[in-house]
């Protein structure tokens, strides 16, 4: 089993008023920390779906040996980075999966992500995605079969609504953490963004 992993990374960060995926995170960006993430699964190929500023992160971020999908409809929200992504993976890559991953989470447990793709690897659904809890979650896993279905998606709605209407394609791998949060807002950058050990700043734990 082949599998790509796409980084859905487009969008124009509205919320935050700058590009999020240049935010500082640790030692590099936040996307950046994502696709060193990303980089270590145990995935074949990495695709990046950029859109907003696009020119500023291929100069900033270090995406080596990703591929790079530019996304000209970014503006419209996820569904067109997910319908760009896999229209080039049909047309680019051999991988008979992809693992869709958020560009901004940046704390997805690398042993859910590995769970789900050790699930994916001999069940017969198409779709395996994480359940935290009491609520699905991402990273998803998709088999190349069903990226028709989720290219006709469209507005800022990803695939759970597809999923949920067609609950036979999917399996669930449970887990008791609470799902990853993305980051949005200046609060967001505050509550998840890590720390330099012995700076405690606004009372965060200085570990982080």
């Amino acid at each position: 089993m082949s599998v790509a992993a796409l980084i859905l990374a487009a969008g124009g960060s509205s919320r935050l008023g700058r590009p999020k995926q240049l935010e500082k995170w640790g030692d590099t960006t936040l996307l950046g920390h994502v696709v060193d993430a990303v980089r270590d699964y145990p995935v074949d190929e990495v695709w990046v779906v950029l859109g907003a500023h696009i020119d500023t992160i291929l100069a900033t971020v270090n995406l080596t040996d990703c591929g790079i999908i530019e996304n000209p409809e970014w503006q419209e929200g996820i569904a067109s980075s997910l319908r760009v992504g896999l229209d080039a993976l049909n047309q680019m890559s051999r991988a008979e999966s992809a693992l869709i991953v958020i560009g901004d989470q940046p704390d997805i447990d690398p042993g859910v992500v590995a769970e789900v793709l050790e699930t994916f690897s001999r069940s017969p659904a198409p779709v395996v995605i994480p359940k935290y809890r009491y609520t699905w979650g991402n990273p998803v896993m998709v088999d190349r079969s069903l990226w028709p279905r989720l290219m006709s998606l469209e507005g800022d709605e990803g695939a759970q609504r597809l999923f949920h209407a067609h609950p036979e394609w999917v399996e669930e791998v449970w887990t008791d953490q609470l799902p990853a949060r993305d980051v949005d807002t200046e609060s967001d950058l505050a509550e998840l963004r890590p720390r330099q050990p012995g700076v405690a700043g606004d009372g965060a734990d200085p570990t982080r």
